[in-house]
């Protein structure tokens, strides 16, 4: 059986699945399969609550440094460099965790590499709380860095492994929903409480993080993957509930691990072959666009933004970033599937570029002394439309293009 044989039985196109969908059971049984439906979802719902806490971190450690640039620097004594090194040492440690999040995650398990992302966390904020210089800041951040960088992988990763089908892709969007979502909550937090206190609410999705992972199971893939099978077999029983028949579904996981193992060991050189270098390019580009956009300079920074262009509170114009974060999201992930991801890559892109360029003039006209009351304007409209057209496009978009390249890359033809 290929690979794309074992994609088609997990979306119920394999021949002879659709006509389940015929009355051929009766009343009682009809009530039992809803009742096994209705008794797993619970569990599912309450993995994928723990598992997206991590998204939340994710986005609660990305939404810090906009609102307290001002604070630190002033309580800190720290120059525009020194801050500027605060903030960007994120991304670096990110980009570290995401590198080792693969091995991580196979090495000790989905769970074991949540918790150890969750402590990464904590520590950074421990360290960002007390600390007493630059030193100090940027060590927290850079562990809090290395955390998100990994839950960045490990968290859909887990979600997609333990979801039934029918609710694989809604669940998986929660994701991006989350982190957009923890960032403004940072955002809004940031402008009432102090750089400290603010450093400690990171700490609550971590806390919930480790005690919801006790009472939630292990990724059954992953136990099937390292031949944990009495392991793999209660997880799935108790994901699914205690009344459900889950020997196809365990079957299924069994062939298609055991399919995944008996297939030449991959190359990195093996993405340049002809087959997939075009696939390749699409996915890795549009991630490359998507950073090289300016995302992590607008939202790192955008109170002080504000601040720079004239605007009376840069507050407001925090307190507005927030607020049109989240629902513009949530509309974006509703489009995915309707109006297809290439027309939302081209709106997107063309209000990035159009809110870039309205920033940039309001800062010429600033700096050439011109037009002095639409210095404002431009600035906050540029900033949001950048910020909305980026949630409903190219947040989200470029990641779920990259999973299906790699399906592709898995089974081009």
């Amino acid at each position: 059986m290929t690979i794309r044989q074992f994609k088609d039985v997990e979306s119920g196109e394999i021949n002879g699945l659709e006509d389940l969908e015929k009355p051929l059971i009766g009343a009682d049984d009809e009530k039992i399969v809803v009742h096994h439906e209705n008794g797993s979802i619970w569990m599912v719902l309450l993995c994928t609550f723990v598992a997206v806490c991590g998204s939340f971190e994710f986005g609660s450690c990305v939404g810090y440094s906009a609102p307290t640039q001002s604070a630190i620097s002033e309580d800190l004594n720290l120059s525009l460099s020194e801050f500027s090194m605060f903030g960007s040492i994120l991304t670096i440690g990110a980009m570290l965790g995401a590198v080792t999040s693969g091995r991580i995650a196979d090495m000790i398990g989905r769970k074991g590499a949540m918790r150890l992302s969750a402590g990464f966390c904590i520590t950074g904020w421990l360290a960002v709380y007390f600390s007493k210089g630059a030193v100090s800041l940027d060590i927290g951040r850079f562990s809090t860095g290395y955390g998100i960088g990994v839950f960045s992988y490990v968290v859909p990763i887990f979600i997609a492994e333990i979801a039934p089908k029918n609710l694989r892709g809604g669940l998986t969007t929660l994701n991006q929903l989350m982190i957009v979502t923890g960032s403004s909550v940072a955002f809004l937090i940031g402008t009432i409480i102090p750089w400290r206190e603010l450093a400690l609410t990171g700490l609550v999705p971590c806390i919930f993080l480790f005690v919801g992972l006790c009472f939630i199971p292990e990724s059954p893939r992953w136990l099937a993957k390292v031949g944990q099978n009495k392991e793999f077999q209660v997880a799935l029983r108790k994901l699914r509930g205690k009344d459900a028949d889950i020997t196809q579904e365990a079957a299924e996981i069994q062939m298609y691990i055991e399919t995944l193992q008996s297939l030449p060991k991959t190359r990195m050189l093996d993405l340049f072959q002809p087959k997939y270098i075009r696939s390749v390019m699409i996915g890795v580009a549009l991630m490359v666009f998507q950073q090289f956009g300016g995302i992590n300079g607008i939202s790192f920074y955008a109170s002080e933004t504000f601040a720079s262009a004239g605007l009376s509170s840069g507050k407001a114009g925090t307190i507005a970033y927030a607020c049109v974060q989240v629902p513009i999201t949530v509309v974006g992930a509703m489009l995915m599937d309707k109006s297809g991801r290439r027309p939302l890559i081209m709106v997107s892109a063309a209000g990035t570029f159009l809110g870039c360029f309205m920033s940039g003039t309001s800062f010429y006209l600033k700096e050439h002394n011109l037009l002095p009351e639409w210095v404002p304007i431009l600035a906050v409209g540029g900033v949001l439309i950048y910020v909305a057209s980026f949630s409903i496009g190219m947040g989200a978009v470029p990641w779920v293009i990259m999973s299906e390249v790699s399906i592709t890359t898995l089974n081009p033809k």
